[in-house]
């Protein structure tokens, strides 16, 4: 694992005055990489590294030679390190790079983002074991949990093509849906349209077919996370579900931000991976002692919804939950990683793996709004009067996310933010 270095010092500061600010995302112990283009639809994809409100493009530093972020995310952790450490002390205060850097800045607010690489393959795991007893409490009350989940870390295999960046628009699906009773199913619009708050880990150097990653060289197989958004049809997953999983209900559109926040620089904000007691312990291929001493991520999630009348009427968004992934997270990503991997699958760079819903055990820590109005029953009521059981057409959900700890500069995700359009006719 990752371990601190100068990179990391709180009393390093940077030239670019934002970034020394406050509550900002992007510090210069941050440093998380995207793509980004000045002339929208126009001109190639770049890779940029985001300091405070600006983007440093990072071709035009010198450092790299290359505009594909797949190729730099197969970098070896050695190469990746040297990189991040060339990154910031040309980015610190009283750097001698600073006059021929600045005019490779771009302001955030002037560029285009793209999802931060090209996702070959996506894999969305359960590892969110509060979220799972809650949705399992909803369809099976004496048995919540399947005797597997605190074994084997479940996933299903995504839709990778269907994958937005943060601002993305999103049209309400059409599906099949179960009628009432003994009647036929029919297709119509989702009503129970939800959001899921996720972290999506992104494969750095990849496997060769057939050859597993261990646990003790996961971490080198990762490259970074971002935030990430599996939009949900909650009744067309119930209809679907049995017996493979979900299908329509989830493959219509996700979300990512866009920017990666490397596992070199999450180093001052890893925790120890706590299990209740009498839970079974990982057999040895999902087992590490670095994993158990450090193999959790401290980082804060909040969930934040804008209506379209709120949005009218110049109001601001309202924060829905609050938690945290190290409390919400039964498996690391190292064990998803070798997991994924023990039978033979081959990881290749930019491969994306949800982390699936984290939500805490309270109810303002809840990851969805299947947990929230538990299936619909409760509505909630937001400051403006307006009400929800799940996401309704104009909403603007958005996620966002940071790390923070004594000792450390508080760095953050940026935002993964998505709004819900009307649903495209479909013709008879």
């Amino acid at each position: 694992m990752n371990t601190l270095n100068e990179t990391h010092d709180p009393k390093l500061r940077s030239w670019v005055a934002s970034a020394n600010e406050a509550g900002c995302d992007f510090p210069v112990q941050n440093l998380p990489f995207g793509r980004f283009r000045t002339a929208r639809g126009v001109e190639a994809l770049r890779i940029g590294v985001a300091i405070g409100d600006q983007v440093l493009d990072l071709r035009a530093t010198g450092l790299i030679h290359t505009d594909d972020m797949n190729a730099l995310m197969a970098a070896s952790p050695a190469d990746r390190r040297a990189l991040r450490a060339a990154i910031s002390a040309g980015l610190a205060e009283g750097s001698s790079r600073q006059g021929a850097w600045q005019g490779a800045l771009h302001a955030q607010s002037a560029l285009e983002m793209a999802v931060p690489c090209h996702i070959g393959d996506y894999t969305d795991f359960y590892t969110g074991i509060h979220h799972a007893t809650t949705v399992g409490k909803l369809f099976r009350p004496d048995n919540p949990l399947m005797p597997n989940y605190k074994w084997v870390p479940i996933g299903y295999h995504g839709r990778a093509s269907s994958i937005g960046v943060s601002g993305q628009h999103l049209r309400r699906p059409l599906g099949q849906l179960k009628g009432a009773a003994d009647a036929p199913p029919v297709l119509g619009l989702t009503q129970r349209l939800d959001y899921e708050l996720e972290l999506g880990y992104f494969a750095g150097a990849g496997n060769a077919l057939g050859e597993p990653i261990p646990m003790g060289e996961a971490e080198q197989h990762l490259f970074g996370l971002a935030l990430f958004n599996d939009w949900s049809a909650r009744d067309v997953q119930a209809w679907e579900y049995v017996p493979l999983g979900p299908f329509l209900s989830k493959n219509f559109a996700s979300t990512v931000s866009p920017w990666i926040v490397t596992m070199e620089a999450l180093a001052p904000f890893r925790a120890p991976l706590k299990r209740p007691a009498g839970d079974p312990q990982p057999l040895p291929y999902l087992d590490s002692a670095a994993n158990r001493e450090h193999g959790a991520l401290d980082i804060t999630l909040e969930v934040w919804l804008q209506t379209a009348k709120m949005r009218e009427a110049g109001a601001p968004a309202v924060r829905l939950t609050r938690g945290n992934a190290r409390e919400a997270a039964y498996w690391t990503p190292a064990q998803l990683i070798a997991h994924h991997t023990v039978g033979g699958c081959n990881l290749q760079p930019g491969d994306l793996l949800g982390s699936g819903t984290l939500s805490g055990r309270k109810p303002d820590e809840a990851g969805s709004l299947l947990e929230l109005t538990l299936g619909g029953k409760n509505r909630i009521t937001l400051p403006n009067g307006e009400s929800r059981t799940f996401l309704e057409d104009g909403d603007t959900l958005t996620l966002r996310g940071c790390c923070e700890r004594a000792g450390a500069v508080r760095i953050g995700l940026g935002e993964c933010a998505g709004t819900v359009l009307p649903a495209v006719a479909l013709d008879a």
